[in-house]
């Protein structure tokens, strides 16, 4: 008869404890994988080669989750919003891409300390946020409006922005059905999601339970030789993107009436950003020598970020509510 452990292991708990953690643990598990024995995959075959191999399959199973999960009804009322916040990531996306596309063209940079550097990584470090942390966040400094703006936010999710900020620059284009085959996961999700509830509630369960298995296929792409040499361009790309995404989005929130807590909560590079790159080069073979150095890099945004986030904007939903206080102490 089947009994449970008189001492449990927490190892969802630990592993949430993790900036990122239910991407970046598997995803890294997947790496060292193969990094140390890269025909782990082939020697078994069968299921266990598939998942090795199936972070295509399984992204396409996750962007209809995550679109089952954005309600038409709520945009209408978060769009200023979040239709900003979303706004400006895209511009600074384009920003980045028509800035390093002019200097580098879709390769990466070959040699030196910025070895790995490209258009892809930096528009794909830009454009998507880590949603889950934005919402977290808006729940304990923010309104129930920041919070929903996520909702509209959450189109950012999957490769779509990232192809149309580099073919809107002129980094080679895209066919249309590329482009459309991008978002029509999403857009799938957001029908079912939208004519049935439980629909929604059934799909919308599903993201967090497919991270970890996309994760860890991406990360058997990886090589840690190669996490290594990036691993201070990781720190500095992170840094870059939450000191420019953050100056940036503190900006328009307070434009458009906030006071820019959701702004600096919004500058985060979320963990399904590390598959961009994959998912770009699946489309489009001229970015298949920036795919895996720019995953890597990505994935280091990912860490960063999210560690740098929290503290920043506890520091300035406090810095907002001391100025608020101070006329009338």
């Amino acid at each position: 008869m089947y009994r449970e452990l008189a001492m449990p292991i927490p190892i969802k708990r630990t592993v949430e404890r993790i900036p990122g953690g239910m991407m970046i643990v598997p995803l890294t598990i997947g790496s060292v994988i193969t990094t140390f024995a890269p025909h782990t995959g082939a020697f078994f075959g069968s299921f266990t080669a598939a998942l090795f191999t199936g972070a295509l399959p399984i992204l396409a199973v996750f962007y209809v989750c995550i679109g089952a999960k954005i309600s038409v009804s709520s945009l209408p009322r978060v769009l200023r919003k979040g239709g900003a916040l979303l706004a400006a990531k895209f511009a600074l996306g384009l920003a980045a891409g028509f800035t390093l596309g002019h200097l580098l063209g879709v390769e990466p940079v070959p040699t030196g300390f910025f070895a790995g550097i490209s258009a892809l990584a930096v528009v794909a470090a830009v454009n998507d946020t880590n949603g889950g942390l934005y919402m977290s966040l808006m729940e304990q400094y923010g309104s129930s409006e920041d919070s929903a703006a996520y909702s509209v936010m959450g189109l950012e999710s999957g490769p779509f922005l990232t192809m149309v900020s580099l073919g809107a620059v002129g980094l080679s284009a895209f066919p249309w059905q590329t482009l459309v085959g991008a978002i029509l996961p999403l857009a799938v999700g957001m029908l079912l999601g939208n004519l049935d509830p439980d629909l929604r509630a059934f799909l919308g369960g599903g993201t967090s339970i497919l991270i970890p298995f996309f994760a860890f296929a991406l990360g058997c792409t990886l090589n840690l030789h190669q996490v290594w040499a990036a691993g201070l361009l990781g720190l500095a790309l992170g840094v870059v993107v939450v000191l420019v995404c953050g100056t940036c989005l503190i900006l328009v929130d307070r434009l458009i009436g906030g006071n820019g807590t959701a702004g600096i909560a919004a500058s985060t590079t979320a963990g399904n950003a590390a598959a961009v790159p994959l998912l770009v080069a699946a489309a489009n073979p001229r970015y298949t020598n920036a795919a895996a150095p720019a995953t890597v890099l990505v994935s280091a945004s990912v860490i960063i970020s999210s560690l740098l986030i929290p503290p920043l904007t506890a520091w300035w939903k406090s810095r907002i509510t001391s100025q608020h206080q101070g006329p009338s102490s």
